[in-house]
């Protein structure tokens, strides 16, 4: 029942919802023309703030890059691959698979939101060729525990802002993830959604004669390169020595920072899942494979966040991000304001699929309305990622990774991504307005 009445929203979805790429660029048109009209700016004068913060966020450009592809480089070491393969052993039924596949997708999205993507593709395919499952469901299923990772390890928001010289210091300081990631009211949310997801991905299981059941034999996973030791540099490509000494390298490091005090931001989430991908690969040669197939997922990144720049710079430079801030104050208060702030972050995040380059577009705007009405800034931040998290249910920008590794597009998952969509939008409005 629940996937009928979605039907109308895919079609919809499907038909209407052009690349991310295009919405970038009509952000930066709809900038252009708010900052000429509202703000009383020159035309000249707008393009010229733009074209100055163009190339403003290249280091935090990389660092959104690297969370993708190392957590895509630990999500296809053989490790993890095997220990997929025997908790799919575990389903013994369809419903059991559905469950299965939620549940492991969430753990693995509140560590590492690349990692989420694929692990939860991975297993999928692994669950799919033991179970006769509707295939759609299963990937849908795979794909809806993504809306944890913005309050996760990874999450770009709290780690950005738990970052020394991070863009926004200067109003807000360096927010520990204790305040944020391990705090009370993120950490019930988590709780909550991993009961409810689980569930409602249950409820929508079609009967067997409705079901879709993909051929196993399309199912089988890309092998290995081969290992040939014809040439010398082939024995360092193939050699495990090599690969292990580096790597032990880099988590003896990682052990001594944490040994010391050290706390999550950015850099140290993709220290430590580059260096744990290298010793779990084994060899650079399997390393650079896997890194190989990540790289094509980080595309939008590469080519959409210059455009975030520099959006961000006519907001901040042409007063636009202030003008919006005081309408924004003008009917929230402190309490609420996590609640719009969430709300914004989801509509905005259909034009701006992005985390990373989502906070950089919001944050002038939702950082001095915190301050004007006195509101807790660890709650608006995570609202913000909340937010964003949200609507990439049905924001098909994410899911290319997963729809890739399961051969699936978008219109096969987003009717019961959709009916997640507002479950849990519910859910989250209540916790950070009421917890």
């Amino acid at each position: 029942m629940l996937n009928r009445a979605s039907k109308p929203f895919v079609k919809l979805v499907e038909r209407y919802l052009p690349d991310p790429y295009i919405f970038v660029l009509l952000l930066t048109l709809v900038t252009f023309v708010l900052a000429v009209v509202i703000q009383n700016q020159t035309p000249l004068t707008t393009i010229q703030q733009w074209g100055d913060g163009f190339w403003g966020l290249l280091t935090f450009s990389m660092q959104m890059l690297l969370v993708l592809v190392t957590g895509f480089m630990l999500a296809c070491t053989p490790l993890v691959k095997t220990l997929l393969e025997r908790l799919a052993s575990l389903a013994k039924s369809a419903g059991s698979a559905i469950v299965l596949v939620t549940l492991v997708s969430l753990v693995a999205s509140w560590i590492n939101w690349g990692f989420g993507l694929v692990v939860g593709a991975l297993f999928a395919k692994a669950l799919a060729r033991k179970v006769s499952v509707d295939y759609r469901l299963l990937v849908a299923s795979a794909y809806s525990g993504f809306v944890v990772w913005h309050g996760g390890l990874a999450g770009s928001v709290p780690l950005t802002i738990a970052t020394p010289g991070h863009f926004s210091e200067a109003q807000i300081g360096v927010i520990g993830t204790g305040d944020t990631i391990f705090s009370g009211f993120n950490l019930l949310l988590l709780a909550i959604m991993f009961v409810v997801i689980p569930l409602v991905n249950r409820l929508m299981l079609p009967p067997s004669s409705e079901s879709i059941i993909v051929d196993r034999a399309k199912l089988q996973d890309d092998t290995l390169p081969s290992t040939t030791n014809e040439r010398p540099a082939d024995r360092l490509e193939n050699s495990k020595a090599l690969g292990l000494l580096v790597g032990f390298a880099g988590l003896a490091y990682l052990t001594n920072y944490f040994v010391a005090g050290g706390g999550l931001n950015l850099n140290v989430v993709n220290t430590l899942f580059l260096f744990l991908a290298i010793v779990l690969h084994g060899t650079p040669r399997n390393l650079l494979h896997s890194l190989q197939q990540a790289v094509q997922g980080g595309s939008g990144i590469v080519i959409q966040f210059p455009f975030y720049a520099g959006i961000m710079a006519v907001m901040v430079q042409s007063g636009l991000a202030q003008t919006m801030s005081e309408w924004l104050i003008s009917f929230a208060s402190a309490e609420s304001l996590p609640v719009w702030s969430f709300i914004s972050a989801g509509i905005v995040n259909i034009f701006v699929p992005s985390g990373g380059g989502q906070w950089a577009v919001q944050a002038p705007v939702v950082l001095p309305a915190a301050a004007e009405l006195g509101a807790e800034v660890n709650r608006v931040a995570m609202a913000v990622a909340w937010g964003d998290a949200w609507t990439n249910l049905i924001q098909p920008f994410w899911a290319l990774p997963v729809l890739a590794i399961a051969g699936l597009k978008a219109k096969d998952i987003m009717g019961f991504c959709l009916v997640q969509l507002i479950v849990t939008g519910v859910i989250i409005s209540l916790v950070l307005r009421f917890v």
